[in-house]
């Protein structure tokens, strides 16, 4: 009986100790490892070090600016009940010839108010979408370079102001938004005050067929109620290819409460690598948003980008 109440000891001791072996600090926030990063001594510093500096992602919205491709467009606006009050459904081209860029559409179909008289976007999901996979008249000029690129809404207004910041948030998440009431920092995760509400992770996982590093950051589930009052990122996870850690999806859930305004959206993006570019290839989106003094918005979008091709 004895030998069986120490072995059962031995057990438990050995289980904690494997447990803390599976956690790594660095400046003083804390990663849990998955087993077969513990047995390989992943380096957890310049692994974290290289997402906080991560461009790629951006960068592969970027070369959309300078690719030809096609798109499907599926664009849901919903009433309280769920069901459609608003809709697109198209099929757009983009061709860039070297210097400038224009976008034809070859299919549309649209129900329900989803433009007003003036043809102009009757709901800002609508217009948000549209500054992401849409190309208004003839522009030219651009570039996919990110280096020395910053976000800033200063000195914009309206949606132009609204763009930035939703650009700010998707394209460079764990930095601080300005400009946006009640927010501010609380986005800033790998911040002292802010990553000790969250529980880090980092794995090995196979996905679409590739061996991925799999970062994923959830709130503690021990909490308080008024940590929890301050979260905005209730879960996001990324794929980073093993080979080259070009990121090939990404995952968000976000929601906060302010009182004059609310959200709660969950998106999905999935890329690829066309020639040496990599690119989004698919967007899913299913959102809230509340404005005080503006109508409720309730939104649905898929975006299937393919065909692409590039000026030679």
């Amino acid at each position: 009986m004895k030998k069986l109440l120490v072995l059962l000891v031995l057990s438990l001791i050995i289980q904690v100790v494997e447990a803390q072996d599976s956690m790594v600090i660095y400046k003083n926030q804390t990663f849990q490892l998955g087993e077969v990063l513990v047995r390989n001594n992943f380096n957890v510093a310049t692994f974290i070090d290289y997402v906080k500096n991560d461009t790629t992602f951006y960068k592969a919205f970027r070369n959309l600016h300078i690719l030809s491709f096609s798109s499907y467009n599926d664009v849901k606006l919903l009433n309280k009940s769920g069901q459609v009050q608003a809709s697109l459904l198209s099929k757009t081209h983009q061709n860039y010839d070297g210097k400038c860029r224009t976008m034809s559409v070859l299919e549309e179909k649209i129900t329900g108010d989803f433009y007003n008289r003036k043809g102009e976007y009757n709901y800002t999901s609508a217009e948000l979408y549209a500054g992401l996979f849409f190309t208004r008249g003839t522009i030219c000029g651009e570039n996919n370079i990110v280096a020395g690129r910053n976000f800033s809404a200063k000195g914009k207004g309206g949606m132009e102001k609204h763009k930035e910041q939703l650009k700010q948030l998707f394209f460079n998440p764990g930095a601080k938004i300005s400009g946006i009431p009640f927010i501010g920092n609380k986005v800033a995760l790998f911040d002292n005050d802010v990553s000790k509400r969250y529980d880090f992770k980092i794995d090995v996982k196979e996905y679409l067929g590739k061996s991925c590093y799999v970062f994923t950051i959830t709130p503690r589930i021990d909490l308080s109620l008024g940590e929890k009052s301050n979260i905005v990122i209730d879960e996001m996870t990324t794929w980073f290819d093993a080979a080259n850690m070009d990121i090939i999806a990404r995952n968000y859930s976000l929601s906060y409460n302010a009182g004059v305004y609310d959200f709660k959206v969950d998106m999905e993006v999935q890329l690829q690598k066309v020639g040496d570019l990599l690119v989004p290839v698919i967007l899913r989106y299913k959102g809230e948003w509340d404005v005080i003094f503006k109508k409720k918005e309730r939104a649905q979008f898929t975006a299937t980008l393919f065909d692409f091709s590039r000026f030679r």
